[in-house]
């Protein structure tokens, strides 16, 4: 199979068979491979975008292992790249939460914990309410069709990260289009690693103007309470990765989660019709999509089993959302989306000691938008077929690049 992918110099094809298996997936779903891999042989071998092998983890119990022990499995780049097939692009920026351990790991959340503890987020739902409302008040005013993308998935986010950063919200274009070119395995190493380097040289320029004013926003917080402790080099990492995090996951969650909701509309009426039922809709949602196919790829630290698999010091470790939150060892019917199921503790925000920081934000935003959404136009629908929607195939977030809908 042939995709399509924009590069800005043309429309080159790109064999789907190059995308990574864990990556890959058909409409709504992870494609059947993952499933059949998860049942015959959890843990296997998978080639990665730059020619390396990692062995790829598709069990529940087998995922929670991996993820929840920084002991054995590192996040570190310790492979080298020339005997195991490691990851040849640079290691993670400093500050950059997701490619740090212990005790550095531990030193930063530390520093940010506070920021998103429940209280904190809950200060911002006015704030969240208030933006989805001004979204959805002009799409009415400009009236159907209207690409959801555009209109409503991707600026609610962006401009609600935007300010808990200090961001200025003219900017996000300065770091969406490096985003989805770190996050498209379709697109060459080189490109990828050069979308990194320019998203965290805007970071830089950022963090060099909050030292000289900051601001009253995170970014600004931290250099006012937490200055002397941290670099220019780590405040543009967290705010490189909450910049990443924050707009990607929840803009395509929106998105997805929208077209989903079309096909399903005895959940989507749950949304209108059930305050109480939202947040067993999101979570549900959340678990289906999956939209976040793997979290950072560990290291070995040692020789180590996982489920029944022998992987030496030094090897990579890939472990599959999509495929561990359908395990049917874990979730009756995995395969179907029902709000109606017992709550099953889910793997879409990550486990461990790497679970999403922003995960209570997120939630916030979808428990607000999905309803606001589905009430405010309650003959919702999609423009195209399903079939028609432009899937972002080889990203590591899942998304759509567009939602035509009309009501």
């Amino acid at each position: 199979m042939l995709i399509a992918r924009d590069t800005g110099a043309g429309l080159p094809w790109v064999d789907m068979a190059e995308i990574p298996v864990h990556v890959r997936r058909e409409g709504f779903d992870p494609i059947a491979e993952l499933g059949r891999r998860r049942t015959e042989q959890p843990v296997s071998p998978v080639r990665m975008p730059w020619g390396g092998q990692a062995w790829l983890v598709t069990r529940y119990e087998d995922v929670r292992e991996v993820l929840g022990d920084p002991t054995r499995f590192s996040n570190a780049h310790q492979a080298d790249p020339r005997r195991r097939g490691g990851d040849p692009s640079p290691a993670p920026a400093p500050g950059f939460l997701l490619g740090h351990d212990p005790p550095e790991h531990t030193r930063l959340r530390h520093i940010l914990t506070p920021e998103f503890t429940v209280r904190r987020i809950r200060r911002l739902e006015p704030r969240v309410e208030a933006i989805v409302a001004e979204h959805l008040d002009a799409m009415a005013q400009a009236g159907p069709p209207a690409d959801l993308v555009e209109s409503f998935s991707l600026p609610v986010p962006s401009l609600v990260i935007c300010e808990l950063l200090g961001v200025p919200y003219r900017d996000r274009r300065d770091f969406q289009r490096p985003s989805n070119a770190r996050l498209d395995m379709s697109r060459r190493i080189e490109e990828r690693i050069q979308a990194g380097v320019d998203a965290r040289a805007y970071l830089k320029d950022l963090v060099v103007r909050e030292r000289s004013e900051p601001g009253q926003e995170l970014l600004g917080m931290l250099v006012r309470e937490h200055g002397a402790e941290l670099t220019d080099d780590e405040l543009a990492g967290i705010g490189d990765l909450l910049l990443l995090a924050g707009h990607e996951t929840t803009a395509n969650m929106l998105a997805v989660g929208t077209a989903l909701l079309l096909q399903h509309p005895e959940q989507a009426d749950l949304l209108r019709s059930d305050q109480g039922r939202v947040e067993a809709v999101v979570e549900e949602l959340l678990r289906y999509l999956s939209i976040v196919t793997s979290i950072m790829p560990r290291t070995a630290v040692r020789d180590v089993t996982v489920g029944g698999q022998l992987i030496r010091a030094g090897e990579v470790v890939v472990c599959s959302l999509p495929a561990a939150n359908r395990d049917p060892a874990v979730i009756s019917d995995a395969e179907h989306l029902d709000a109606a199921r017992r709550p099953t503790p889910h793997l879409a925000f990550g486990h461990g000691i790497h679970h999403c920081i922003g995960a209570g934000l997120a939630r916030m935003e979808m428990r607000i938008a999905f309803p606001a959404l589905f009430r405010r136009f309650p003959d919702l629908r999609l423009d195209v077929p399903v079939a028609d929607l432009a899937f972002r195939s080889g990203s590591v977030v899942y998304g759509v690049d567009a939602l035509p809908v009309r009501w």
